[in-house]
């Protein structure tokens, strides 16, 4: 056991540093050779923080660990939404940009129905993949033409400029998420044998936990540092490429289809649409997550795990507690949300009435 932990902890670390070291590399030698700091930004960057997902799902789906393959996917868009932004919230309540809520959270609920949709067949299918990475193109396309205009700088941290030296700090990088990852999918397996919890329950608590550490840094950083728009972009995004490139490339290199299991379809991915769509009406009112609603988040989460481990353990009181759930809980939150939103809503349109008869006073008076 001890042995299996300093493996899972070593592989961890060289995930995540592995990732650091690729993606900063990468991003020297672009702009060394020419392509703009926005391109860069907008696609080796932003891969930055989905790099121990796609690390861990290759591995897992070459060693034919579907489990841990989509359980490390689903399992870290749903920390990342209800988790880090739960964690977050609670430290400083954060800003929402409007053009987060008016287009890249209606992209990442749109990719997530994808995957539904895609995974009621119990298979994801290599032309399912194909289409998650052409959607993929056509969003990177969109985001550069819409930030073409705007002044924006990927935030490259300064490595030694002979390019010799950034060719084999990239392969270092690249040699530390390989074997990272080799260690971390193992050592998930062994975990799961040793505690008699499945490979897909580690996938979607232990490992998506693990592969999501650089967003809950980056989200608890910025909410400290008082930047507490990059948060939230920061899961939102995330969320995206974690669908689109995780899924789509594992898909398109590993030799076979992709089982889905029916649990995952069942629940677990109706816990991410639920969360995904949560995002709307609590982003939208007055364009912030209050410390309430990030309290809300983060009882979701831990209730969420709650119910997987009493469901991998066929424990006494899953029962019980899948009534209260189903029954009280759910239904809470779900009222709860609503009725933030409402309010949110009879406010704007109080404002709007408001506006609009001073304008039409305005104009008689003229």
């Amino acid at each position: 056991m001890l042995s299996t932990t300093i493996w899972f902890i070593i592989g961890l670390i060289a995930l995540i540093g592995g990732a650091e070291l690729l993606v900063r590399s990468s991003s020297s030698l672009a702009v060394r050779f020419g392509i703009s700091k926005l391109i860069v930004g907008l696609t080796v960057v932003s891969f930055g923080t989905s790099a121990p997902e796609l690390g861990v799902s290759l591995q897992a789906g070459f060693a034919g660990k579907a489990d841990i393959l989509l359980g490390n996917i689903v399992g870290s868009n749903i920390s990342n939404t209800l988790l880090i932004l739960g964690i977050a919230a609670l430290i400083l309540p954060l800003k929402v940009n409007v053009k987060l809520i008016r287009i890249d959270v209606p992209v990442m609920i749109g990719v997530t129905i994808l995957l539904y949709f895609f995974a009621l067949s119990g298979v994801i299918y290599f032309w399912e993949s194909l289409i998650l990475v052409i959607l993929l193109v056509v969003y990177l396309i969109f985001l550069i033409r819409e930030n073409k205009h705007a002044d924006v700088e990927a935030e490259i941290e300064k490595l030694p400029t002979s390019t010799p030296v950034l060719i084999i700090t990239g392969i270092v990088g690249l040699l530390l998420l390989v074997f990272g990852a080799r260690w971390l999918v193992d050592s998930a397996v062994i975990f799961a044998e040793m505690a008699g919890i499945s490979e897909l329950v580690i996938g979607l608590t232990v490992v998506s936990i693990g592969t999501s550490l650089p967003e809950i840094v980056t989200a608890v950083v910025a909410a400290l540092k008082g930047e507490r728009d990059i948060a939230v972009g920061n899961v939102v995004g995330s969320n995206i490429l974690n669908i689109l490139v995780v899924l789509g490339i594992t898909g398109l290199i590993i030799p076979a289809s992709i089982p889905v299991q029916p649990s995952l379809v069942r629940f677990d991915l109706i816990i991410l649409l639920a969360a995904s769509f949560a995002c709307l009406p609590i982003f939208f009112t007055r364009h912030r997550i209050d410390r309430f609603e990030g309290f809300v988040f983060l009882v979701m989460y831990i209730a969420y795990v709650l119910y997987l481990f009493l469901y991998s353990t066929d424990h006494d009181l899953l029962g019980a507690y899948s009534n209260t759930m189903i029954f009280f809980v759910l239904p809470l939150v779900a009222v709860t949300i609503l009725s933030i939103f409402w309010r949110e809503w009879k406010r704007r349109r109080r404002f709007y009435l408001a506006a609009k008869h001073r304008n039409e006073e305005g104009a008689g008076n003229e």
